[in-house]
């Protein structure tokens, strides 16, 4: 080593000092599947994001689907679930897999999801069965998502946990919290850019 170098470095050492003290760092959050899951706060995050929200028990969902298709002005309708919505719905399966120019066509989607993540309000889809492939749910203009309440999990973590198999088989994993939205840089949202413009979530209890 030169000697200026080690004249540079010692000067740095000089200039630290004493390694500091490392203090012991907090454990005292919740790892996942130790929180509580609260419903209540699940409803008010999605709605907080402009979806709107029902709860409904199992025998009154296709009730209230079917009140939602026709107050939306639904027709056609896209959909993974077994579900009857009327004879004004004609509800379209995704198998096999609809050309874009046909999901351009539906007036909405109608899935299920794998979960929901009750500390941000946001229903998780991971291309595999009520989820349905992503792109069913990302062209039409309108998404109805059922969910229920054993789905919801409390935090991130307790997410992140129970999509452990989806991420490893390499599934897609799309995060959905409210219509799709953007800004421009006046800052002036614009929904239904990259996505759905109308998002209602049904949470079946």
């Amino acid at each position: 080593m030169s000697a200026a170098r080690a004249e540079v470095l010692g000067r740095i050492r000089s200039a630290l000092g004493e390694a500091p003290v490392v203090p012991d760092v907090a454990r005292d959050y919740h790892p996942a599947g130790t929180a509580g899951v609260d419903l209540d706060l699940f409803c008010e995050r999605v709605a907080d994001y402009r979806a709107t929200v029902y709860r409904v028990a199992a025998g009154e969902l296709d009730a209230a689907l079917a009140e939602a298709a026709t107050r939306l002005g639904l027709s056609r309708v896209g959909t993974t679930l077994d579900v009857q919505l009327g004879d004004a719905v004609e509800l379209v399966r995704d198998e096999p897999p609809l050309s874009i120019a046909d999901l351009d066509g539906l007036d909405g989607v109608l899935t299920g999801c794998a979960l929901g993540i009750a500390d941000t309000g946001t229903l998780v889809l991971d291309g595999v069965g009520g989820s349905g492939r992503r792109a069913l749910t990302l062209v039409p203009d309108v998404h109805l998502c059922v969910i229920v309440e054993d789905q919801v999990v409390a935090s991130v973590p307790d997410a992140v946990a129970a999509l452990a198999d989806a991420a490893a088989e390499g599934r897609p994993i799309t995060l959905v919290s409210g219509p799709s939205a953007t800004s421009d840089i006046e800052l002036d949202r614009v929904e239904g850019v990259h996505g759905p413009r109308t998002l209602e979530v049904f949470v079946v209890g």
